[in-house]
C-alpha cells in the first residue's frame, strides 16, 4: 500500500553506497567481526578544540533559536572574507547562503536552475547526489567520463561535444569525490574558454575538498572574470575541519540567485542551527592549524596507500591529487566492482565502496577513503592482499 502511496519521483532518487556499506559492515561487527572501515568519508580526526570551545559557549550563552534564514550576517561576512582568502574569489555577504550541510547546495541549485528537460553534464565517476539530484528535478544527466588514463581529470574535447542547446548546468568536483582527481588550474581555464560564449549555460561548482589538496592547487572557476556571477560555489566545514556531525555548509552565488535559495531555507528547514553558525566563524576565521596538521596526516597516508596497493598484485592505483579517496583499478581479477566490495567485506573485514555507486564509468574500480589511521590502512593492505590471493 505504501509502495503504491508514494510520488513518482520518489523513486528517481537513490542512497549512497558508502551508508550502504557502513550499515553492512556495523552489522557484521556485532556478530563480533573486526572492519576496518573504508568506506566512509568522514575523517578520524576530533573538531579542533578551538572550535568546540566556541561551539559550547554558544549553547551556554543563548545561541539556541532561529536565525536569518541565510544565516548570521557575521558568519556569512566571514564566508566572504575565506573564500577571498583561499578561493580568490570576491564576494559581498549578500552572495551566501549558510545551509544544513554542503548536500542542500546541490539540491537547491536544482531545484532553483533546471526545469524538466534541461541538459546537466556532471562528473561520471562523481559524487552520487548529483545523478539523483538531477533526475529528481526533471533534468537529464550527462555524464562527463572521468579516465584513470588522464588522471580523472576532464579531456576538454569530449566536454565540448557534450554541450548542447538544452544544457543548462554543468557540475565540477574538484578535488573530486570518488577519485582524488584534482583539475589544474589550465584545466579550469580551459572550461572557461569552452563556456565563454554561453552565459546561460550556470556553473555548480563543489569545492568542498578544496583545502586537501597535495600536489597542486585548487582552481575555483568563480575566479575567473566573468564567471562568479553564473558559479553556485558549494562548500562546507564537514571535510577540511572534521565537523561531519555539526552539518553546516554554504553557498556563494549572485545575489539574485541567493534570494532564491533563501525561500527554499526558509521552505525546507528555516535555518541551520545558532550554535553552529557561531563555531564556524571561528573555524574560517580562526587558526588553520588544525586543518595544516590534518592535510599534513592525510597526505602521508596517501603516500603509503597508493604505494602498498600498487605492489599488490593485479590492483593499479593513481596518485589522488586531493581529497582522501583512492580508487584503485580491481579489473583484472574480473569481478564486477559491486561483487569485489562485497566480498571484500564479507571475506576479509575491509569496507569498500564499489566504483558504479559513483556512476557507470566507475566499473572496474573500488573507493577506499584513508579519512582512517595509518595503523588501519596498513591491516586493510594486509587483509586486501591476502583477499585477491584467493581470486
Amino acid at each position: 500500500m505504501i509502495k503504491n502511496a508514494v510520488a513518482d519521483r520518489m523513486h528517481l532518487l537513490e542512497g549512497e553506497s558508502a551508508f550502504t556499506v557502513l550499515a553492512r559492515a556495523r552489522a557484521l561487527e556485532e556478530q563480533g567481526r573486526h572492519i576496518i572501515h573504508m568506506e566512509i568519508g568522514q575523517p578520524d580526526f576530533e573538531t579542533p578544540p578551538n572550535i568546540i570551545d566556541v561551539g559550547c559557549k554558544a549553547i551556554t550563552g543563548g545561541y539556541t533559536g532561529y536565525t536569518p534564514a541565510p544565516g548570521y550576517p557575521e558568519l556569512r561576512q566571514a564566508v566572504t572574507d575565506y573564500a577571498k582568502r583561499y578561493k580568490n574569489v570576491d564576494a559581498s555577504r549578500e552572495d551566501v547562503v549558510i545551509t544544513t550541510g554542503t548536500k542542500p547546495v546541490i539540491f537547491y541549485t536544482m531545484l532553483m536552475l533546471v526545469n524538466p528537460g534541461d541538459e546537466v553534464i556532471y562528473p561520471n565517476p562523481g559524487f552520487p547526489a548529483y545523478n539523483s539530484c538531477i533526475r529528481f528535478v526533471g533534468g537529464i544527466p550527462v555524464p562527463l567520463k572521468l579516465s584513470a588514463e588522464n588522471d580523472f581529470r576532464l579531456d576538454p574535447d569530449e566536454f565540448k561535444e557534450l554541450i548542447t542547446e538544452k544544457t543548462k548546468l554543468i557540475i565540477l568536483n574538484s578535488p573530486s569525490n570518488p577519485t582524488g582527481g584534482v583539475f589544474t588550474c589550465e584545466d579550469i581555464l580551459e572550461i572557461a574558454n569552452i563556456l565563454k560564449d554561453r552565459p546561460d549555460i550556470f556553473i555548480l561548482s563543489d569545492e568542498i575538498y578544496d583545502r586537501l589538496v597535495y600536489d597542486d592547487e585548487a582552481c575555483s572557476i568563480a575566479s575567473i572574470p566573468g564567471f562568479k556571477g553564473r558559479t553556485i560555489i558549494a562548500d562546507g566545514l564537514s571535510k577540511a575541519y572534521a565537523m561531519t556531525g555539526w552539518r553546516l555548509g554554504y553557498g556563494i552565488m549572485h545575489p539574485d540567485l541567493a534570494k532564491h535559495m533563501e525561500l527554499l531555507v526558509i521552505n525546507s528547514n528555516s535555518c541551520a542551527a545558532a550554535f553552529t553558525q557561531i563555531a564556524a566563524i571561528e573555524a574560517l576565521s580562526g587558526s588553520q592549524n588544525a586543518v595544516e596538521s590534518m592535510c599534513a596526516d592525510f597526505l602521508q597516508r596517501r603516500d603509503y596507500l597508493t604505494a602498498a596497493l600498487n605492489a599488490i598484485d593485479g590492483i593499479s592505483c593513481r596518485l589522488p591529487r586531493g581529497a582522501f579517496y583512492v580508487f584503485p583499478d580491481i579489473s583484472s581479477f574480473g569481478l564486477p566492482c559491486e561483487l569485489f566490495a562485497e566480498r571484500l567485506l564479507n571475506e576479509a573485514g575491509v569496507a569498500a565502496s564499489w566504483g558504479t555507486a559513483f556512476g557507470k564509468f566507475g566499473e572496474g574500480h573500488i573507493r577506499l577513503s584513508y579519512a582512517t589511521s595509518l595503523d588501519n590502512i596498513k591491516i586493510a593492505i594486509d587483509r586486501i592482499e591476502q583477499f585477491t590471493k584467493t581470486l
